[in-house]
């Protein structure tokens, strides 16, 4: 890529997080020339007030930069370098069904993992295929960098059924290697990071020659627990079983009765509450006044997702070689697992995109195992969503830890699918077609 300007599209700019997004434009302004930054979502009422914030916090920055704000996803794909994904489709109410709706029949309700991932992605896939297939027609050398979720799933499908330039992004891995650096003291340690996106363990960390992974192993060290997790942390014994530091949503399949008692018991459920900080959000940003990012925003879960994100953009556009850890396909760099398999692991970024940092002999059989049976649920899940077959989402669900049951599964499934009908078109064809 030359310096010439860049256009930078934003899918999903009424999101609260945006904020985060122009925080990091900002922080590089010096190494990535912005010419022109595109805001596109579909909710007028948040476009119109995020993005009035966004517009006040590159206009004090003294950022040379024209700001779009559309509403028609073309515009913003129009002649686009880099894409950045974090739609919501039903917006929060949706969520709060995902998470609602599977307590009746004995299951967690959870934005990523189980039954509400599962919805969360049937009502995604749909939607990211079109972003897709209109870069292909419009922005065909674009990057897209997804940070929407389930964002594993979602680099599943978008990377095996279209030949777009794809990476997918969470904040997951960025908080923890901060956290481990911080706990251990050191300041340039090599991380191994090995999993599925919210399914995945430090299994290596080594610094200057020696290998620090025993000694936190020993020392029953957690990494940093999510804002959106209700979060208890894991005891030295289980993480001597998994002989790798897990993420902490890996609490939703080692602690399983315990997270379905602790959502149950919940006054609100996690999205309940977002709703809630979002309104209050949009009521501070709407302050004409305010030219930055509020302290409220770091109480969801998106802590450093502007650093994440666009450091990925300028490793790309700087051709920077760095380390990163992304959503891939996994290419060889996994011997246990496919090449065709999303995988979240370490890999080298520039110009050309990631390449993923092989791991030669990996020999943890629970993380193998543990991988291999929740990639087997998120293939079922990408034909599901792509197909609208009803016998690949019970598959799907029957090889998911959170799920398992079949009539539980069953009863949850035709509940969500109708409170989702309007975002589920791939199920209902027929009453498409009358």
């Amino acid at each position: 890529m030359t310096q010439a300007s860049l256009k930078i599209a934003i899918i999903g700019s009424g999101s609260t997080y945006t904020p985060e997004l122009i925080e990091g434009m900002i922080k590089r302004k010096a190494v990535l020339p912005i010419g022109e930054l595109v805001l596109m979502d579909i909710d007028e009422r948040k476009l119109r007030i995020v993005g009035e914030l966004c517009e006040r916090m590159i206009a004090a920055a003294d950022m040379p930069c024209r700001v779009i704000r559309t509403q028609d996803l073309d515009e913003a794909l129009r002649g686009a370098d880099f894409v950045l994904g974090q739609i919501r489709v039903g917006k929060l109410p949706a969520r709060v069904l995902d998470e609602k709706i599977p307590l009746k029949y004995g299951l967690i309700g959870q934005e990523t993992c189980g039954i509400g991932g599962f919805f969360k992605a049937m009502r995604t896939i749909p939607v990211m295929l079109h972003v897709a297939e209109r870069m292909k027609a419009l922005c065909p050398d674009a990057w897209l960098i997804n940070f929407s979720n389930p964002a594993g799933i979602i680099t599943e499908a978008i990377l095996n059924h279209t030949d777009i330039k794809m990476l997918g992004l969470c904040n997951v891995p960025y908080n923890m290697f901060k956290s481990i650096r911080e706990s251990l003291g050191l300041d340039h340690p090599n991380i191994e990071y090995v999993g599925l996106n919210h399914l995945s363990w430090i299994t290596g960390i080594e610094q200057d020659g020696k290998d620090y992974l025993k000694s936190a192993l020993e020392m029953g060290l957690n990494g940093e627990t999510m804002k959106n997790i209700p979060a208890s942390g894991f005891g030295k014994e289980l993480i001597r079983m998994a002989g790798a530091i897990p993420s902490s949503y890996l609490e939703y399949y080692y602690f399983q009765d315990k997270k379905l008692q602790i959502v149950k018991d919940m006054e609100l459920s996690r999205g309940e509450k977002c709703i809630q900080i979002e309104e209050e959000l949009l009521g501070i940003y709407a302050d004409a006044e305010l030219h930055s990012k509020p302290e409220l925003l770091a109480s969801r879960g998106g802590a450093n997702y502007s650093e994440v994100a666009i450091s990925l953009v300028d490793a790309i556009h700087n051709d920077k070689r760095e380390v990163h850890v992304v959503n891939l396909l996994n290419n060889g760099a996994l011997g246990f697992m496919r090449d065709d398999d999303a995988v979240e692991v370490c890999a080298v970024v520039g110009k050309d995109g990631a390449k993923p940092i092989r791991i030669e002999t990996f020999d943890n059989p629970h993380i193998i195992d543990y991988m291999r049976m929740v990639k087997a649920y998120e293939r079922e899940t990408v034909a599901a969503a792509v197909s609208g077959d009803e016998d690949a989402a019970m598959r799907a669900l029957l090889m998911n830890p959170l799920v398992g049951d079949y009539n539980a599964a069953r009863g949850a499934f035709d509940e969500l699918k109708e409170a989702h009908k309007a975002y589920l078109p791939q199920f209902f064809k027929e009453e498409a077609n009358v």
